[in-house]
């Protein structure tokens, strides 16, 4: 599941009139780039929320025929929050464990690298704290995430989860954040460190920080 139901104020004035995953960095849509990468790492049954502009973004992609992969969409008639996002979309993402990407997210992880282990509820792709979140989101300690404690590093927006996670939920919205926490303290939660390359496109510099990396690339 890609996660593109996000208004993107920060983006403002670039997402008034364009969804935030189609804006362009190196010559490409945000959103582009993460359907390249499932693809290739052989993820090709795509679910992809939207609720701002939405219909602009089931206009662009369309079936995901053309980019090898085949979309649905879990329109929002307003944005639920990752949890509430990802809990409205269940009915599309079945019984198994899914992967779960941030739309505004760049990164060179290979998506194939991810494992669920027995009886965990989540993995969650940690990396270093960014200038924009020095504090960090959660502490890992060997394959293991903890809501509190050191080291702490930032959650990436890119996970893997049993839909065990969201039992209980209702819908609506609401953060995707006390779910973790709350499993991360039954000993429920695994993670990885990827030192690579990720980048959160969340304001227009950053955009051109990432427009500006991949053309000179």
């Amino acid at each position: 599941m890609i996660l593109a139901a996000g208004r993107g104020n920060r983006m403002r004035p670039l997402t008034d009139h364009t969804p935030k995953p189609l804006l362009q960095a190196g010559g490409k849509p945000l959103i582009g780039y993460h359907i390249e990468r499932l693809a290739a790492a052989g993820i090709r049954d795509l679910v992809i929320n939207h609720a701002h502009l939405g219909a602009q973004i089931e206009q662009a992609l369309g079936d995901g025929a053309a980019l090898g992969v085949r979309i649905r969409y879990s329109p929002e008639a307003e944005a639920l929050e990752t949890g509430g996002g990802i809990f409205n979309a269940l009915p599309l993402l079945g019984q198994a464990p899914f992967l779960v990407v941030n739309g505004d997210v760049w990164t060179d992880i290979d998506p194939a690298s991810l494992r669920l282990s027995a009886g965990d509820l989540a993995h969650l792709v940690l990396v270093d704290n960014p200038e924009h979140n020095p504090s960090g989101d959660f502490a890992l300690r060997g394959d293991r995430v903890h809501p509190d404690g050191e080291p702490r590093l930032t959650f990436s927006g890119i996970g893997l989860y049993h839909p065990g996670l969201f039992d209980g939920c209702r819908p609506g919205a609401f953060p995707l954040a006390p779910l973790l926490r709350n499993a991360m303290r039954e000993g429920k939660v695994g993670g990885q460190h990827h030192r690579g390359q990720w980048l959160d496109i969340g304001t227009p510099q950053r955009l051109a920080e990432l427009d500006r990396m991949l053309t000179q690339a």
